[in-house]
Parts: C-alpha cells; sequence; structure tokens
C-alpha cells in the first residue's frame, strides 16, 4: 500500500519538484487512518475509484470533522484523477492549468492543495461545474485552515460570518446526501455482482476412530445470501433432536461442524455436507471409519454384562452414599480382572479422601465418604475387557445439608486457587443454589495453613464477587481454603476445602514441580547472577482482569535478555498524569503474571513493566490504557423462556434459552415448585452449562412450573420467567429398539425375519416396524436398504427379492405416535438359501402373562416353516436363567396342538427362561429364541378374575388392576385369541375395574377367559368356565358336536349336529340369516328325538344361500344354538364341490371314464396312451382322435377289462390303419383324445401333447433311453481309440453332450463323435498324452440327466493306445493311397426332390478288396432292409437304395459306409420329399 502511495508521489513530484517541501508538509499532517485512506484510493483506477472513495469515506466519518470530510473527498478525488490523467488512462479536456499551492490573503505561500478530481462524466463526482467550483473554493479554504496550518504561524485570525458558516454546512449536507445516494445507485447495479452459490473455502476431511470415541467434521463455506447447511449420513438427514446427545451441530462465522459423540461401528458412514442457497446448491464428503478395539490375547471374546445397575441417586451433605453394579464376564477366567473406571461429569475419578473404590471380583463400587455438592453430577461406570468395554451412567443429586441458622444459605462449592503466587492467592468459587428466601449479602474466605487446624477468615467485610485476592501469606509455605456464604439469616456451612497451593513465585513453582508439600516450609533459591546484557523491554502488556480490589497484568518476556533470567518491576500511574510509582520495590517478581492490590476503587490507572537483570534495570514497556478501578464483569441476564417437557413418571426434561448477557458464566440454576403453592426447590445444586437438564426426584401425577437462573463470578441472575405447569408422567418417545433378530424360514429368495418387543415403549403402543437388510461380501458389509415401506404390525416379515447363496445382515427399527426409533444392533449373517429340512423351523414370538410364585402362562406363535408336514403338537421346555445349558427339561411328555400352555410347579423366587419346540410327522424341529428371565413371584397388589352373578341372573366376568396407568386398556380373551365380536360379551370398564358380561350364557361360551392391561408390568389374570364350572343359574342344552355341513350324492347338502340330551318337547328352529326357514321344496328337516341328530337337505346351493345357518334349541328351559357361517371363499368352494358331485352322478350313469386318459413310456421306448373305463356295454363304442381328426386304432376294446391303450408312432392322418413304427418325434404332438358313448350317454377324456405336455413327453422318452445306455467302453482301432455306448432306441431328437475333464469337447477333424444304429460313439483319432483323462456322455431329460463315464488314463490308456498301435502296424493309414481301400466310386448325388408317393432309386459303385462291408444309415441311424427301405449290394460292386412310396417322413440326411481292413469311406446325400399343390392355396 506504502509502495503505491510512493509511486503516486513520484509522479507528482515530477511534475512539481518546486513543492517538495509542501508535499512533506502534507505527508505529516495527513496521520493514521486519514493518510491510510488516502493510500488506498489511490490504488484504484476507472470507474470503481468514486464507488471505492465512498466506502472509505464513511470509514472515515468517525474520525475526521464534516470540513476535513469535504476537503479530503475533493482533494482525493483530484489526486487520483490526476495519476490516471498522467498514466494515459482517462484523458482529460485541456483547461487552464489552476495553481496548487495554498495562500493566505496576502499571497503568502502556506503550504500545498490537493487537486480536485475530474472523471470524464459527470456522475464520477457526483457534482455539476457549478457546483464542482463552489465546493473546490470551499475545500480549498478548509484545507487552508485545517490541515496545513500545523506546524506553520498564521499571522491573522480569520473571522468568518454566521452567512459563510451557514452555506458551509449546507454544502456538506448536500454533499452527504449525493454520497448515499450515488453509493445506493452503483450497490443496485452491482447487487447480482455480490450474490453468488456456495463456496467450500475449507471442506470436511474423513477421519477414522476406535469405538466409543468423539469425532468432529468441520468446514467453511461462503455464499451469499448465507447458505443454509445440512448434514447427511448415507444420504439421511441428520436430527440432533432425535438422538439428544448423539450429535451436535454448530454454525459459527461461515464454520460449521458435525460432532459425533461415542462412536460405535454403526457410525461408519459417507458424511455429507450440503450447502444452498438462492444461486445454487454445494456438497462436501468425508467418511467416518469406526474401528473396534482389538481382541485379547487369551484367544477368546469376553461378554461384559452389567446387572443390578445404580439408578438416579439423591444424597444429603456430609452422609455417604455406596454407588454399586454387578459385573457378568463371560466365559469367566479365574486371575483375570477386567478395569474398573468411575467418571463424573466425564472425568475420570481417583481414590482420594472423598472417593473410594471397590471391585469383588463380580461387583463394583463407589463410595463417597463424605457427600459435598462437588460430588453431583453425571456417575459412569466403565468396565473394560481385552474385548471392549461395557458402560452404565446415571444421575447423583447431593442436597444441602440442614442450616446451623434457620433461614441460612447452602454452602458454596467448587473452592478453586486460580492463581497463587508468592505473597497472595486468588481464590474462586460457585455460589450456592439456595439462599432459603433470603439473598445473599457476600462471602468469607478463610485459609488455614497446612499441616495446622487453625483455620483465619481472609477478609472482614462480606465479599460478593465469586473470586477474591488473598493476601497476608508467607512466601514458601502451603495453604488450605474455604468460603462461606452469609445473609441476614445466618452463616452457612463451610464448603469443602480446596485443594492445598503454595505461596510462591509461579516461576519457582514452575521449576520445582506443581505438586506442593502438605507440611513444612518450602525454601526458595536464587540462581547465581551471571554478567549479560540489560534485558529489553516487555511487550503485548495487558491487563487480563480488573475487578474494585484488584487487577491482573500479564505480559511477554522480551526478545533480548540475554542468558541469564530476567526479573520484572511493576509500575503504575494514575491517569492523565506522568508519575510512575513503582510497586513491588523490594523485590522483583520472576514470573511474567502480577496482581495489584490496594488500588483506589473508581480511579483511572495506566500500568508498565521494567525487565532486570544482573546488567541493569532495562527500558519500560508501553503503557496500557487507562483502566478504572471496578467490577467490570457484570451480573448475567435471566435466561429465555422454559420449557419442560416429559420425560419419565418422576423426571421431567427442562429446556430454556440461554442468556444473552452472559460474561464467564459458569452454568444455570434450576428450580421446581408444586402448581398453585410457590414453594420452590432447587433441582441441582451444581450449576449446569447446558440448556437442557432433566429434573428427577418428582412426584408421578402432580403437575409442576419451573424457572432458572444464570451464575458467574460477579453473581446470579434474576429468575427466568416461571415455565407452563406440566403433568409428571411418562413421555411419549420414540421406541427401543427390538432385539433377538431370527430367520423363521428361507428359500431362494426370500427370509422370514422374527424379533423381540423393545424393552421401552416410548409411553405408546407400537404402531409397526421396519426391517433393514445389507449384504455381507466377504465379511465387509454393505449399505443398507429398506425392506419396507409401510410399517408392518406383526413381529414376523418375509423380506423378499434377495439373491441365493448370499450372506445378509438384518435391521429392525420400532415406530410409535412419537416417531421411529433407533435401529437395533446389525443381526448375526445370515445365508439365503432354501431350507430342505423335514422337521418344522422355530416357533415364535414366545410371551409371559399371568405370572405368580408357582404358574405363569406361556403363549406362542406356530413356525412360519412348516418342513414337510403340518405341524401336529409342541413341546415346551424349562430351565433356571442362571443354569448351564444342558440343564433344558420338557415341561410335557406328550405333544400340545395349542399355542399356549399353563406351566405350573414353579418354586417361588427362582428365575426361569423357557422355550417351545414344534414337531410334525418327520420330527421335532429347531427351538424358538428363549424367552427374556422371568422371576417367579407375585407381585403385592395382584389380583384373580371373579365370576359374579347378580340378582337378574346376569353373570359376568370382573377384573380389577391397582397399578393402572393412564394409557393402560383392558383387552379380554377367550381362549387367548382377544374378543372382537360383542356378540356374546359385553364389556364394561370404569377407571380401574373392567367386567365382562354374558349376554345370553350357553356352551358357546365355555372357555378360559383372560384380562390383560397394558402398559403395566405384565398385569393379567384368567379363568376357566367349565360345565361344571357354570353358575348354575345358567342351563343350555349341551351338544355333542357343532353344527357342521357335508355333500352327499347328487351333490345335495347336509346340514346337521347333535345334541346330548333332549326329551320328547324339544324343539328345533332353523335360522339363514336371522330368518326363520322351514320344510318346503327348498329345504328338509329331520330331528331324531332319540339319538339327538338335528339334519337339513338341500338339493343345491344357489347364491342366494350364502349366510349363516343357525340351529336354536329349547327343551323347557333349556336353551342352546349353533351357527354355521358360509361366505366368501367358504360358501364358493362347497358350492363348487356340490355341483362337481352333481354332475359326477350323472356322468356315471352312462360309460364313463373312471381314469382318465394319460401315457406311460415302455422300456422299449413305446409312448402307449391309456385309460381306464366303466359301465360299458357291448354297444359301447371308443372313439380316438388327434387334433379334432380321427384315428383308427388296430386294437379291439376289451370291456372287460375296462382299459384303452394307444401306442403312439408316427401318426399318419391319410393312412386307412394306424402304423406303429416305434418312432416317437415331435410330429407326434397334438391333442389326443377319447370318446366313449352308447345310447345312454357319452364321455370323454382329452390329454394335451403340446408345448409342456410334449416337452414332458420327450423328457420322460429321453429318460427311458439314457436308462438303457450300456457303461463306456474303449475300442482301439487303426484310426485312434474309440468310446462308445449301446441304448435299447435312439431318437434323432436325443440331446447328449460329450465331456472331457468335466468340459464340454468342441468337436474337430481329429476328434468326432456319431451313431451308428443303438451305437453312440466318440472317435479320438492319433491319440496323445493331452487326451488322457476322464470322459462321460451326459443324456438330457429335463431334469436332473444321466451320465457315463470312463478312465482314459493309467493302464486304460497304455493298453488302448498299445493296441491302437498295433492296428496302426498292422493296417497302416498310408492305405489310404492304396487301391485296395473300400472307396464309393460315385452314382450318388448330392440332394434328392422327389413328390410323396413316388418311389425313389439310388445305385452306386464300389470298390475295395477285399470286398468292403456295406452300411446304409438314416440321420446316422442305420437303416435296415424291410418293404419300405430296399437295400442290396449286388456282385460286391453295385449297392442299390430304393424307397417304395415316398412320404414325408422320409426327408433327412442319408449315407452309405463302406469299410474293409484297409480303411473306411462314405457318401452323403439329402432326400426332401414334397406334396404336390392338388388343392387351391395349399401351401407346398
Amino acid at each position: 500500500m506504502l509502495a503505491g502511495c510512493g509511486s503516486v508521489w513520484d509522479t507528482l513530484l515530477l511534475h512539481r519538484a518546486s513543492w517538495l517541501y509542501k508535499c512533506q508538509i502534507f505527508h505529516y499532517h495527513l496521520e493514521g487512518n486519514m493518510l491510510l485512506e488516502l493510500f488506498n484510493i489511490l490504488n484504484f483506477s476507472g470507474n470503481l475509484i468514486y464507488e471505492s472513495n465512498m466506502r472509505i469515506y464513511e470509514s472515515s466519518l468517525n474520525h475526521i470533522n464534516s470540513g476535513e470530510l469535504s476537503t479530503l473527498l475533493i482533494s482525493m478525488g483530484s489526486i487520483t484523477s490526476a495519476f490516471v490523467d498522467e498514466s494515459g488512462l482517462s484523458p482529460q479536456p485541456k483547461r487552464t492549468k489552476p495553481s496548487y499551492l495554498a495562500v493566505d490573503k496576502e499571497n503568502q505561500i502556506i503550504g500545498y492543495v490537493v487537486p480536485i478530481f475530474r472523471g470524464s462524466q459527470e456522475f464520477a463526482t457526483g457534482l455539476s461545474d457549478t457546483e464542482e467550483a463552489r465546493a473546490k473554493e470551499t475545500a480549498g479554504y478548509l484545507a487552508r485552515r485545517d490541515l496545513f496550518t500545523s506546524g506553520v504561524e498564521m499571522d491573522r485570525v480569520e473571522h468568518k460570518s454566521r452567512r459563510t458558516i451557514m452555506r458551509e454546512s449546507a454544502d456538506r449536507i448536500s454533499l452527504t446526501k449525493r454520497i448515499h445516494e450515488n453509493e445506493e445507485y452503483h450497490k443496485q447495479l452491482n447487487k447480482d455482482s455480490l450474490m453468488h452459490p456456495p463456496e467450500f473455502v475449507i471442506k470436511p476431511r474423513s477421519h477414522t476412530v476406535w469405538e466409543k470415541q468423539c469425532v468432529r467434521l468441520h468446514c467453511t463455506i461462503t455464499g451469499w445470501p448465507e447458505p443454509r447447511v445440512v448434514w447427511y449420513k448415507n444420504n439421511i438427514s441428520i436430527d440432533p433432536m432425535a438422538q439428544p446427545g448423539k450429535y451436535k451441530i454448530v454454525d459459527s462465522y461461515n464454520v460449521h461442524s458435525l460432532e459425533i459423540n461415542r462412536c460405535d461401528f454403526d457410525d461408519t458412514a459417507q458424511y455429507r455436507v450440503s450447502a444452498m442457497n438462492s444461486n445454487g446448491e454445494l456438497s462436501a464428503y468425508a467418511s467416518v471409519v469406526v474401528k473396534r478395539i482389538p481382541h485379547c490375547s487369551y484367544g477368546v471374546t469376553f461378554e461384559t454384562h452389567i446387572v443390578e445397575k445404580f439408578d438416579v441417586s439423591f444424597g444429603r451433605e456430609g452422609e455417604t452414599l455406596s454407588l454399586g453394579c454387578s459385573v457378568i464376564i463371560y466365559p469367566s477366567l479365574r486371575r483375570y480382572k477386567p478395569e474398573i473406571e468411575w467418571y463424573r461429569d466425564d472425568k475420570l475419578l481417583v481414590p482420594s479422601k472423598w472417593v473410594q473404590m471397590h471391585w469383588s471380583g463380580d461387583r463394583a463400587t463407589l463410595t463417597l465418604t463424605h457427600l459435598n455438592k462437588e460430588d453431583e453430577g453425571l456417575y459412569t461406570l466403565r468396565v473394560i475387557t481385552k474385548s471392549g468395554y461395557e458402560t452404565h451412567s446415571a444421575y447423583v443429586f447431593v442436597r444441602d445439608a440442614d442450616a446451623e441458622v434457620a433461614g441460612a444459605p447452602g454452602a458454596p462449592l467448587d473452592v478453586f486457587c486460580q492463581e497463587a503466587n508468592k505473597d497472595y492467592v486468588i481464590v474462586t468459587w460457585k455460589q450456592p443454589a439456595v439462599d432459603r428466601g433470603s439473598s445473599i449479602l457476600g462471602y468469607f474466605v478463610d485459609r488455614c495453613e497446612v499441616g495446622t487446624t487453625h483455620w483465619i477468615q481472609c477478609n472482614d467485610t462480606p465479599i460478593k464477587f465469586a473470586r477474591f485476592p488473598v493476601t497476608g501469606l508467607i512466601e514458601g509455605r502451603s495453604y488450605v481454603f474455604r468460603v462461606r456464604a452469609v445473609n441476614k439469616c445466618g452463616m452457612s456451612h463451610p464448603s469443602r476445602v480446596s485443594e492445598p497451593v503454595a505461596a510462591m513465585d509461579p516461576a519457582d513453582r514452575a521449576r520445582k514441580g506443581a505438586s506442593a508439600p502438605w507440611t513444612g516450609q518450602i525454601i526458595v533459591t536464587e540462581e547465581e547472577p551471571v554478567e549479560g546484557v540489560v534485558p529489553g523491554k516487555p511487550c503485548e502488556l495487558m491487563v487480563t482482569e480488573a475487578t474494585k480490589n484488584y487487577v491482573v497484568l500479564s505480559w511477554q518476556p522480551p526478545s533480548e535478555k540475554g542468558h541469564e533470567g530476567v526479573m520484572y518491576y511493576v509500575e503504575k500511574c494514575v491517569s492523565g498524569t506522568d508519575s510512575w510509582q513503582r510497586v513491588n520495590t523490594d523485590i522483583p517478581v520472576k514470573s511474567p503474571r502480577f496482581a495489584l492490590f490496594d488500588l483506589s476503587e473508581g480511579k483511572s490507572y495506566c500500568f508498565r513493566v521494567r525487565c532486570c537483570n544482573s546488567a541493569g534495570v532495562g527500558e519500560p514497556s508501553e503503557p496500557t490504557e487507562a483502566t478504572v478501578v471496578g467490577d467490570k464483569l457484570d451480573i448475567p441476564s435471566a435466561p429465555g423462556r422454559v420449557v419442560p417437557t416429559r420425560n419419565t413418571d418422576t423426571s421431567v426434561v427442562v429446556s430454556w434459552e440461554a442468556s444473552r448477557q452472559a460474561k464467564e458464566l459458569v452454568g444455570y440454576y434450576i428450580e421446581s415448585s408444586l402448581a398453585g403453592t410457590n414453594t420452590w426447590e432447587a433441582c441441582n445444586n451444581k450449576p449446569v452449562k447446558g440448556t437442557r437438564f432433566i429434573c428427577h426426584g418428582l412426584t408421578t401425577g402432580e403437575k409442576y412450573v419451573f424457572r432458572v437462573r444464570a451464575v458467574n463470578a460477579a453473581g446470579i441472575s434474576d429468575f427466568s420467567q416461571e415455565s407452563e405447569a406440566i403433568e409428571v408422567k411418562a413421555a411419549i418417545a420414540s421406541p427401543a429398539p427390538p432385539f433377538g433378530i431370527t430367520v423363521l424360514e428361507c428359500v431362494r429368495d426370500s427370509m422370514v425375519l422374527a424379533w423381540k418387543q423393545p424393552t421401552f415403549m416410548g409411553g405408546a403402543d407400537i404402531t409397526g416396524y421396519f426391517v433393514d437388510y445389507r449384504e455381507v461380501i466377504g465379511g465387509v458389509p454393505g449399505k443398507w436398504h429398506e425392506a419396507n415401506i409401510k410399517a408392518v404390525s406383526e413381529r414376523a416379515y418375509r423380506v423378499s427379492e434377495l439373491k441365493e447363496n448370499m450372506l445378509y445382515q438384518f435391521q429392525v427399527r420400532a415406530a410409535n405416535m412419537a416417531g421411529v426409533g433407533i435401529p437395533s444392533r446389525p443381526s448375526e449373517i445370515f445365508k439365503c438359501e432354501e431350507w430342505t429340512i423335514a422337521v418344522p423351523g422355530p416357533p415364535h414370538d414366545l410371551q409371559l402373562q399371568e405370572v405368580r410364585k408357582d404358574s405363569l402362562l406361556l403363549l406362542w406363535k406356530p413356525p412360519v416353516y412348516q418342513g414337510r408336514d403340518k405341524v401336529n403338537g409342541y413341546y415346551v421346555d424349562i430351565k433356571e436363567a442362571e443354569a448351564p445349558f444342558e440343564c433344558w427339561r420338557g415341561v410335557n411328555e406328550k405333544a400340545t396342538s395349542k399355542t399356549y400352555m399353563k406351566v405350573c410347579d414353579l418354586k417361588e423366587g427362582v428365575t426361569y427362561i423357557f422355550r417351545v419346540r414344534a414337531q410334525n410327522k418327520a420330527g421335532v424341529g429347531k427351538a424358538s429364541e428363549p424367552t427374556e428371565p422371568v422371576l417367579a413371584e407375585t407381585k403385592p397388589g395382584t389380583a384373580e378374575l371373579v365370576v359374579n352373578v347378580d340378582d337378574d341372573g346376569v353373570i359376568s366376568l370382573n377384573f380389577e388392576c391397582a397399578n393402572l396407568t393412564a394409557d393402560s386398556k383392558f383387552v379380554w380373551s377367550k381362549n387367548y385369541e382377544e374378543i372382537t365380536d360383542d356378540k356374546r360379551l359385553t364389556m364394561e370398564t370404569k377407571g380401574n375395574k373392567s367386567k365382562a358380561i354374558f349376554k345370553a350364557p350357553s356352551e358357546e361360551d365355555l372357555g378360559i377367559y383372560s384380562c390383560l392391561v397394558t402398559h403395566t408390568e405384565g398385569v393379567s389374570a384368567s379363568y376357566s368356565l367349565t360345565e361344571e364350572g357354570m353358575p348354575s343359574i345358567s342351563i343350555f342344552i349341551p351338544l355333542k358336536s357343532e353344527l357342521a355341513v357335508e355333500l352327499l350324492e347328487k351333490g345335495r347338502v347336509r346340514f346337521w349336529l347333535q345334541a346330548e340330551k333332549m326329551s320328547a318337547n324339544g324343539k328345533v328352529e332353523y335360522v339363514f340369516n336371522d330368518n326363520i326357514i322351514s320344510q318346503g321344496d327348498k329345504y328338509k328337516m329331520n330331528f331324531d328325538r332319540n339319538t339327538g341328530i338335528i339334519e337339513m337337505f338341500m338339493e343345491s346351493l344357489g347364491k342366494e344361500d350364502e349366510g349363516t345357518f343357525t340351529f336354536q334349541l329349547q327343551d323347557g328351559k333349556a336353551t342352546n344354538q349353533s351357527s354355521l357361517v358360509l361366505i366368501g371363499d367358504v360358501f364358493k368352494q362347497l358350492q363348487k364341490q356340490s355341483e362337481f358331485q352333481r354332475k359326477e352322478w350323472h356322468r356315471k350313469q352312462g360309460p364313463h371314464f373312471v381314469e382318465y386318459l394319460s401315457y406311460e413310456v415302455t422300456p422299449e421306448c413305446i409312448v402307449r396312451l391309456k385309460c381306464k373305463v366303466g359301465n360299458m356295454k357291448k354297444e359301447s363304442v371308443a372313439l380316438w382322435y388327434k387334433d379334432g381328426r380321427e384315428i383308427k386304432a388296430n386294437e379291439k376294446l376289451d370291456f372287460s377289462e375296462g382299459v384303452l391303450t394307444l401306442e403312439i408312432a408316427q401318426v399318419s392322418l391319410f393312412a386307412d390303419i394306424y402304423e406303429c413304427l416305434h418312432s416317437i418325434s415331435k410330429k407326434d404332438a397334438g391333442v389326443y383324445e377319447v370318446v366313449v358313448k352308447d345310447d345312454r350317454g357319452q364321455d370323454k377324456s382329452t390329454l394335451n401333447l403340446t408345448d409342456q405336455g410334449d416337452l414332458d413327453l420327450m423328457n420322460q422318452v429321453f429318460s427311458v433311453i439314457a436308462n438303457s445306455s450300456t457303461p463306456l467302453k474303449i475300442q482301439s482301432t487303426e484310426e485312434g481309440v474309440r468310446l462308445y455306448t449301446f441304448v435299447n432306441y435312439y431318437n434323432d431328437e436325443l440331446l447328449i453332450t460329450w465331456h472331457h475333464k468335466d468340459a464340454a469337447i468342441a468337436f474337430t477333424d481329429r476328434i468326432k463323435s456319431g451313431v451308428v444304429g443303438e451305437q453312440l460313439w466318440l472317435q479320438i483319432s492319433e491319440p496323445t498324452e493331452k487326451d488322457k483323462g476322464k470322459y462321460a456322455i451326459e443324456f438330457f431329460d429335463g431334469k436332473g440327466g444321466l451320465k457315463r463315464t470312463v478312465e482314459l488314463s493309467g493302464q486304460a490308456y497304455d493298453d488302448a493306445y498299445a493296441e491302437f498301435q498295433r492296428l496302426k502296424q498292422t493296417f497302416p493309414t498310408c492305405s489310404f493311397a492304396s487301391p485296395d481301400r473300400a472307396r464309393v466310386a460315385g452314382g450318388l448325388p448330392d440332394v434328392v426332390t422327389i413328390q410323396e408317393g413316388k418311389a425313389l432309386n439310388l445305385t452306386c459303385n464300389i470298390s475295395g478288396d477285399p470286398v468292403p462291408e456295406v452300411t446304409w444309415l438314416k440321420n446316422d441311424r442305420e437303416l435296415v432292409s424291410d418293404d419300405h427301405f430296399i437295400l442290396k449290394f449286388a456282385s460286391g460292386k453295385f449297392a442299390s437304395f430304393t424307397i417304395t412310396m415316398v412320404n414325408t417322413n422320409d426327408s433327412g440326411k442319408y449315407s452309405i459306409l463302406v469299410k474293409n481292413k484297409y480303411g473306411t469311406e462314405s457318401g452323403d446325400f439329402t432326400v426332401s420329399v414334397f406334396i404336390p399343390d392338388e388343392e387351391p392355396g395349399k401351401k407346398k
């Protein structure tokens, strides 16, 4: 900046060298901010000069008066204009050069006038030419008067007229207004340029931390308008209020941070911070990896459980309080001792006279021997093993002891020696929360020398400031301190004594160590002086603390102090004087910190410090600014609005707005009062620093109001406004996480999960559950995915769309009306693979009710996976909770079919767990997850169900609950299924009592009735209502069987029931949909009073018959009824069966099928269709059809056996008689139908052998062929090695695959495969070592297939290869060139196209010696000469091939194969048969 200014002045001096001394004067007078602002202006150019000037001028208004402002504005503009003009950037018009000399009226030169700015546009200055000239004149005058008169003698004093002063004032106002208007104009022009999207100056960085540690992600973001910042975890926004204490988000001066407390493994994620404003959005990412603590060297993983935990505790000053927890570590090792740590407010506690710790092997205990308010706080037990650690926390409240004098305040707390020197100690403390109705007047500080018991009061009058310097100490001795509070009623108990502190110079303490002895005197020794240089000035001297009693100074040692140490002298003087007085005249201090006392309150002082050593005393430091002696710290303002919220039955969460004016805040005190009493009690006796506190020890159901005060060293603030009254009851919060995730069923792509209900419901019913899953690949879990979007109400859910054989983990979250809770811990790793076990899976959702000292009720739900057969019973197991696994024993020897069981003969006071196993025909399945431990005891106030009969004969079941809550409900059940239908019962609830009233008692009402009270600790009871136990006033007719329905012949429907006892006077009313029905054409009734059977018949069921059928019985006063509901799918199924039975009856009156058409494949691969018929006679006929066209069978019907058969071969619809050629192919596919009929009627049966039916048939044929194959054999030839197998029958569509070493063989000229007759072969020419190995032929049958294998290695390969070499030498392959080799000389065409019905005759010449063997093949299958194919070989030279009458089935590939000892040769040709175009439009 100064360099820029220098270049400007250089430019001016080049033009006005004679004014050099005037410029120096100008430099001298433009001091401080005005000169710096001028230098800033000179660094700008172009049109931005004016805009920048305006901002600088405004910032200078506080430093110069209006006249100086006008002069500087015009002068700076002139300088800038001159500079720009000289630079050639903004040329000015030619004008008369003005004079830049400042002269008085007598033309005496008194200085240099800065030329005004002249721009190329009028708005550059905002002034017209006339106004500019007037402003110039005014500015010149002001410049001469104010800026350039210092240091120059004025010959005369100028007198102004009133008119001149008013004109100058008007000019200043006008100029200021124009400056403001011009600035607003430019702001509007540049408004868009001021706005910009968010930008990350510093991005968050990734972290790797250990479990239970804290991590903080922070970044710096700029942008305008100010961006809105949101933090995300795995793209899910983070809400700190959803998990209080887990996350903390802080925004301060564009620095944004996210703090994650007590990290666990689930905090491993990708975190994103997103900043967004109206101009755009930007995100940055950082990863957090939480590493688990390494496992122990014992080779095992310790499982730690903290039981019998300490709860929120209350104590009183002077009492002894113990906190303890039982610790279970599994496995248990004798010599292994965990590390036990205790914390108070996250600070590690160490044993002292106030704190004692004990570990007994299974229990950790913390004893507070003498409670003081300092002991109040959150206590945490941490049990550390080599596998990690477990913690438990609870709050301890310490109340004030009873005062010695009624109305005296509580004792102060946290007495601490803030600063100690050789002759003083500054003692601080915290004010008590309790003043017992009278304001605290002040505090007395006492001191006691260590080693004595004599306490000395340090101040004569009470001090209100919670900080006091204690003087008059003996150097080198140690002291302890205590504080007492006083009000108009008396003195409080003394506080707990402080830690001992030594009265000595801090430099000596640092050299000797921070710990002070308990007794004796510390002897301070000086170092030997060494010659050196005089030290320099101390620097950075400042007043760090100032009260009306003392002032504390601090400074930095000088940079030049030689090789020896330095000491300091402190000097003071009253502001406005130059009389410096040394404070520590006797001994200089060694530490760069000093406290001054005996200063006059209200006076203003300055201070300075000198250094000294053996070489002398140095120069003083720069003095401090004037400091007024007095308390600079003000009492904080009252906190803002107080908001209480429900927490538990005995606590309330209180939140408030922080004090707006609170310097050096110590914390807050909270008070509570029963609404309407105005009697206030302290909720905490130790200040809390947050703005949220949980107030414990409140009375359930009462209403409270709260208020808060802020505390600092200056005192306690006024009370905040009282909160609204709130009733103390459990809050509705999101539920705790579920647990115990298990798999109930697993198929290829889905798994059924079950879990246990959360231990904490959140004060409201669970509305549903959400399931998440993630893949686990290579032991590394992936991202979580939602399994269900809509909450499921049951504690079991099928997760679909999984991948087979993949590993998965699951987590479950519970939801209630307050929201969705945190997810459960990730489950074990489960593999998604289909269960094939025969036995059923585990039952689930085990629940315990009606717990008594000797019995309880266990309920469960059936397993989801049934196994091969349905579940037919359950077994219940029991064991004591602490017993080993081997102690499981069965409760029931015989399986029970119910899903509940009452377990009796329990031992009172013993804790049990239970499990259930299901069984089916295959056996007993896996046991369920065990229940939570339950103590066999009858809790106080437990009531049972009571049966009552009033005077009107009304029967009711009554239940009373003594532990009813506001949200509790009575739930009635019959046979442990909730009663939702009120037709039989009426429920009434008043207060804590509920009753179930029977409307019309009957046998239908017999069963087990139970009542469960929700939102209690399992309050429930049951009553078994039996016939013997039914009150005598209830008379009903017993039934042997309830109303049932069955189908009779012709599809008739029979409704019936059977009563045990009915007299001759018994009556029955038949009711359908509440309407009485009677005997008629549609209904036939029958009542056999001897057997008690009541029947009703219907010929058929129509749509109008859907509804409820009821038989109402009456025999004197005795009544009963039984109903049967036939609606929905039940009715439709019954109606369908009735109609089917009716049609079946009519069908069987004539010839009909007893067994419908099916097929079988014989071992000879003949496909035979068969069916069984009945009720046939001589006149009955059977007709066969394929695809709607009749075919004739050459088989006579044998009605005696009643079986019709038809063998499928190549069916020709043009033949008069079906020909069975024992060859099945795709052409035989179709829909086959057989009809039997005579004069009594007809019946038909259809078999679809198309598409899937044809595919299944061919696969069965292929299976028969495969099973008929012989083992693979090895044969050596002169060309190589051949592998072959024979089948009983070969089909052209059979799919086979040859394998070598489990890989499909790729055929080449050297390796070939083929079929000759029923032989399937693989030829390996010139075998090598690579051809060794396992060979297999695989037959495909649509299912598992069949393989035949042979091992071509070892001795088998050696033998085959040796035989190949022998044959090769006997019949060398070079004989191919020999004329004696078998050859096909010619005569065969490549393709033969022939019309159906014609005869085909081909002849070819054969040569070779000896005479070759001739074989004809069709589609690689050997042909046999017959009436259709005539094969001849004449004179050893001529081979002929004749097809007598060609049909479409003869199309295909034909070959002739000739072979003698010198070789083999073949000839191929193709035959294509077409049908002549006899009918118009018929395709060829």
